[in-house]
């Protein structure tokens, strides 16, 4: 039972000031609301009691979350706000900042997760009752899970340190760096806590976490490097299991939530930003059984973890970093391969990683390509290879993880245990496996083939070879004067990837292709003096409200593609991202016509089902049709004629830009913009096959030259 005779922390006007502390801005109510932003500006002009601003700027105020919510309960439009974004608004506007918001909710769902009678207990009263228990209750829960152990003075860390208590004084810190929040510091949450405990009740405590978390790295994607969850799956496979794992360099803690954490297992984190250590020890406590030690600090200047011999280590290091510690760290005895040049960090890591593993030991890391062939850092790789430390280097796909235009390496890494006799190395390219747009790699497939390479030259020592694949290199051939590592320059081609069947499939359907645009193709009309119909103007249309036009914009919601001027332009399906910001997105629908505003070229695009639902990018107009006034493809069919882009064009040093407003088409009846809009859709069709043909042309091109230079396919 908890002991509730402590006395209150601060007072009941303490209270209402917190309540007002918490604030929102105009798309965070118009979220709360289920309504556009322009549905609360309305509201603000409208309503004399709509609620005063109480920070931000003029042109984006932020109002009192308590006083929004009161409002839109008063006028019937809170009914259906989803728990879910009520509580991320709460943690959105902290008054001590969205992490620390994210650490109380943490250490509550904690509780609630592993002693749920006891929050009960606790949460029964007041905010200021809630406040004073929730310390020692707290308590009860870190210890077991931070390996922490009690005592009459407190709580103290198992590794023999002097005894700390955790609730009799401000900031308690373990020596591993989570701090238990006193009372004082709780009490501002308070009400955030009870909408979290609600939120833990209808989604489970994990999954609540993991929802504030994931929005939280969603709304400041630049802060954040976070490793995508398929590629921390395979990371942690090629690892294996393993008692005690150890990340130095933790994020978010994506690599070792990756693992099935069991009783009896220790997890090791650190990051040199301290509210990513507290946040990812949370997280690990509420992912599994095992115990979590989470340190801050940079682990190269200043490690945590000097005398850790771990089974495991999981590291996605910061990459192409020059202040790494090179000057004060030249005599580390980490060192054991050669001291790093100043450019090669990521070197720098990887014997970090080593020198953490118990004898046998395997580390996995996440390194740039430039890393296996830079010549500064050959001497390093030369001895990681004599002595048998490097056993694998694995090419990923394009677009398996941030900066997603490079193709990212794995080097799997193990502490010798003994002289290797005629040592093999795994080189894997994974690359032709990288997907379309956003979809990312075909995961399933990288895994497949990595992972039996990888466990096959493990077991045996030596690998088959998979022409373009994988194939288990002697170490021998690779101590050149280069000492280059990347698969792809020891990979030779498969054989039937561009061979003579491949070939004649492309060109099988490049000529089926073919024989469709020529069926598309539209014949040549009669003769026929200019037309002298009336014309309106796109920008009369809009005040006429036949149409409703819209700017895309800089920001955009999480996970939702974004159609770019680019993808119009190139006729693609949407590929861009947007970071999340307090600016509505425009969200494109069926039957919309897009316009790029740049460039100067005559390019124009109906929105299909497919396209659908995509936030519009930067310089792009949306056009809107009323269907009862205008034919969709009548419209965009007039606007790409190229007289018309002419005379609504303006020019800015070498830039054209057009003033969509300005462009004209006919006033004509629906059922003529129909017959119009349909011979507008043939062309489009058209103009999609020829792309299409253009595509297939290229790689049928390619195939040829790359087969007869291979000696695949015969000159004959």
């Amino acid at each position: 039972m908890l002991d509730i005779t402590q006395g209150p922390v601060g007072t009941r006007g303490a209270g209402r000031v917190q309540d007002n502390a918490t604030e929102v801005t105009a798309a965070g109510i118009a979220r709360l609301a289920g309504v556009g932003r322009a549905a609360v500006s309305n509201w603000r002009r409208r309503h004399a009691d709509f609620p005063k601003p109480v920070g931000g700027t003029e042109t984006s105020p932020s109002f009192a979350l308590a006083e929004v919510e009161a409002w839109l309960r008063h006028q019937g439009k809170l009914a259906e706000v989803p728990l879910r974004e009520r509580v991320w608004q709460q943690l959105a506007g902290h008054p001590e900042g969205p992490a620390t918001g994210l650490t109380h909710a943490g250490f509550a769902l904690l509780l609630i997760h592993d002693r749920p009678t006891v929050w009960l207990e606790a949460s029964a009263g007041s905010d200021e009752r809630l406040a004073a228990l929730l310390p020692a209750a707290l308590e009860q829960v870190a210890a077991p899970r931070f390996g922490w152990t009690q005592g009459r003075g407190g709580v103290h860390a198992e590794a023999g340190a002097e005894a700390q208590p955790a609730v009799d004084r401000p900031d308690a810190v373990n020596t591993f760096g989570v701090a238990l929040p006193t009372g004082p510091q709780l009490y501002p949450s308070t009400p955030l806590l009870r909408g979290v405990a609600e939120l833990a009740a209808e989604l489970g405590a994990r999954q609540a976490y993991e929802f504030l978390l994931g929005r939280h790295l969603d709304a400041n994607p630049r802060q954040y490097t976070p490793t995508p969850t398929e590629l921390a799956r395979l990371m942690a496979d090629l690892a294996g299991p393993a008692r005690s794992v150890l990340d130095p360099a933790c994020g978010t803690g994506a690599l070792l939530c990756a693992l099935d954490a069991r009783p009896g297992q220790e997890f090791h984190a650190q990051d040199s930003a301290p509210d990513l250590a507290v946040l990812t020890a949370l997280r690990l406590a509420l992912h599994g059984q095992a115990t979590v030690r989470a340190a801050a600090g940079d682990s190269l200047r200043a490690d945590a973890f000097p005398g850790l011999r771990a089974d495991t280590v999981l590291c996605h290091p910061p990459f192409n970093e020059r202040n790494w510690g090179h000057d004060e760290l030249a005599y580390d005895p980490r060192w054991e391969y050669g001291f790093p040049a100043r450019a090669e960090s990521e070197l720098a890591w990887v014997q970090h990683a080593l020198a953490r593993l118990r004898d046998g030991g395997t580390a996995v890391l996440l390194m740039p390509p430039a890393t296996a062939s830079r010549r500064s850092g050959r001497r390093i790789r030369a001895d990681l290879l004599r002595r048998g430390a490097l056993r694998a280097v694995v090419a990923l796909p394009v677009g398996a993880a941030a900066p997603y235009n490079i193709p990212l390496h794995l080097w799997v890494l193990r502490r010798p245990e003994k002289a290797p006799g005629r040592p093999e190395v795994l080189l894997a390219d994974a690359g032709e496996f990288a997907g379309e747009g956003r979809g990312g790699p075909d995961w399933q497939a990288v895994r497949d083939v990595v992972l039996d390479a990888w466990r096959a030259h493990d077991r045996d020592g030596t690998f088959p070879e998979r022409p373009g694949l994988a194939r288990s290199v002697p170490v021998i051939e690779l101590l050149d004067d280069d000492v280059d590592l990347a698969p792809a320059r020891h990979l030779p081609p498969p054989a039937a990837a561009d061979g003579a069947e491949q070939l004649a499939a492309v060109r099988a359907c490049l000529d089926a292709t073919l024989r469709l645009t020529a069926g598309l193709t539209p014949p040549p009309g009669p003769a026929a003096p200019p037309a002298r119909w009336p014309l309106t103007t796109v920008g009369e249309l809009a005040r006429g409200s036949a149409l409703v036009m819209r700017s895309g914009g800089n920001g955009g919601h999480a996970r939702v593609p974004v159609l770019t001027d680019h993808d119009v332009l190139a006729g693609t399906d949407p590929s861009g991202t947007l970071p999340e910001s307090d600016e509505e997105a425009v969200l494109t629908e069926a039957g919309d016509v897009v316009v790029p505003v740049l460039g100067g070229g005559s390019v124009v695009r109906v929105v299909d089902a497919a396209t659908a639902g995509a936030v519009l990018g930067r310089n792009l107009v949306l056009l809107h049709p009323d269907p009862a006034a205008l034919d969709p493809w009548f419209l965009a069919g007039f606007l790409r004629g190229t007289a018309n882009n002419r005379q609504a064009s303006s020019y800015a040093s070498t830039a054209a830009r057009l003033d969509v407003r300005r462009l004209q088409l006919p006033r004509l009846p629906l059922d003529e913009q129909r017959r119009y809009g349909a011979r507008f859709r043939a062309l489009d069709e058209f103009e999609r096959a020829l792309r299409h043909a253009g595509r297939l042309g290229d790689q049928l091109v390619r195939g040829l030259y790359d087969g007869l230079t291979d000696g695949t396919v015969p000159p004959g």
